[in-house]
């Protein structure tokens, strides 16, 4: 607790950096960040019993997954989409992709929470999808163009008012300028080398020409890591069209991520893609390929002038590969160690319907990578989502979390078999 008290005061220091950056920095973060009351009192709480709660748990009976596993209703979580579970396994925040962050707590550790709320009451959060914590307890919320730093999330969480501090002030994330509605969920993630890594979605279908030096120059389109004191920012990947979903192999310490790929091109192109980095600066294609090896149509006819890293697997078109994660519990058979789970949120723009399922992938010895389906049944024999899966993350018990935005819910998944 005397290390961690110490790092907040020192954070406290940061949060006058944080106020020149911009004017427009909500007076409550100002207030947070010099550890002032807002006068915030009251919670909002999300009811975990009745109707609603039994009709996902009826939808759960429908869902198919390998022998030995179950999956049931772990939280009613409104817009649910990417999850950070605390070190100390007291709560799990959750991002939207709206202007809320929720709590979810299971007190009495009967896997299945007691009590959701929103988070920090008093901030105002715009796009705040991509909790992410730092194995030190540190939480970090990637915004639509701000990242904002709690050090003592889950000793804070309780009450409206939390220690909270810029890391990327508001509007320094990406130029104010390409600022859009789409593409704009971020997620984060600490890596290896104790950087923050985030990704950057570009807004457009296909990246357009006129834009590509400014992409390059801020890592739009790509990812980027800083220090976790908000210094030392560098683009570490190039040529990415949307990803939501990253992690570190335990093992290696490589960087996965997946990339959802180029719309309209019909229903059966270009694939969606798990990548695999193996050093900073490689490039993965976009925007003259659309996914996989597949070219764009608006760039079909030039010669690509970069080195391009192909997918470690292509994913079905269109389905929509999100959150993922390596799994490192030991509750599962021991063939799914290290291996990935991720989430498929669906198509949205194809004939048929394509993915609503988590997916794994398993890594061979030599590096290649096989995936396969792993928890699906959120589609029904009418092409009718009656869910769409957004990010996958793991208990301390070895069971993983699935986060779903349509259904509003958080499930769990774990293993009774032998």
């Amino acid at each position: 607790m005397k290390h961690l008290l110490s790092s907040i005061a020192a954070l406290a220091l940061m949060a006058g950096l944080g106020h020149a950056q911009g004017a427009n920095v909500p007076d409550n973060l100002d207030k947070l960040s010099n550890f002032q009351s807002t006068g915030v009192t009251d919670f909002t709480f999300i009811e975990q019993s009745g109707a609603y709660a039994d009709g996902i748990k009826k939808t759960l009976e429908g869902i198919t997954l390998p022998a030995g596993f179950k999956i049931g209703l772990y939280a009613v979580v409104p817009d649910a989409r990417h999850m950070a579970v605390g070190p100390q396994g007291v709560v799990t925040f959750v991002g939207t992709r709206k202007d809320k962050v929720w709590s979810v707590t299971d007190r009495n550790k009967d896997r299945v929470a007691d009590e959701v709320k929103d988070f920090a009451p008093s901030l105002k959060f715009s796009i705040p999808n991509g909790p992410c914590f730092s194995k030190d307890g540190f939480l970090y919320i990637a915004e639509q163009n701000r990242v904002l730093l709690f050090p003592a999330a889950e000793f804070f969480y309780e009450s409206p008012d939390v220690a909270a501090f810029n890391l990327v002030a508001q509007g320094d994330l990406i130029p104010e300028e390409q600022e859009s509605f789409n593409h704009t969920a971020r997620v984060c993630d600490i890596g290896p080398d104790g950087k923050i890594y985030i990704s950057l979605g570009q807004p457009f279908n296909v990246a357009p020409k006129e834009n590509l030096e400014l992409n390059t120059k801020w890592g739009i389109g790509g990812i980027i890591r800083m220090n976790t004191d908000g210094t030392g920012r560098e683009v570490y990947t190039y040529g990415v069209r949307n990803s939501v979903g990253q992690d570190f192999h335990p093992e290696t310490g490589d960087l996965w991520w997946t990339d959802n790929q180029v719309d309209g091109m019909g229903d059966d192109i270009p694939p969606g893609e798990l990548n695999h980095q193996t050093e900073a600066g490689q490039h993965f294609g976009h925007p003259w390929y659309g996914g996989g090896s597949v070219r764009t149509n608006e760039y079909k006819g030039e010669e690509v002038p970069v080195d391009v890293v192909m997918p470690a697997v292509e994913t079905v078109a269109h389905a929509a590969d999100l959150g993922m994660t390596f799994y490192t519990g030991k509750m599962f058979p021991a063939h799914y160690k290290n291996a990935i789970f991720s989430a498929q949120h669906g198509s949205w723009n194809r004939t048929d319907p394509v993915g609503a399922r988590v997916m794994v992938t398993h890594i061979a010895e030599d590096g290649t990578a096989t995936m396969e389906p792993f928890a699906e049944g959120w589609i029904d024999e009418n092409g009718e989502y009656l869910g769409r899966p957004v990010d996958v993350a793991q208990l301390r018990d070895g069971s993983i979390l699935v986060s779903d935005d349509l259904a509003g819910a958080i499930y769990r998944i774990w293993y009774e078999g032998n």
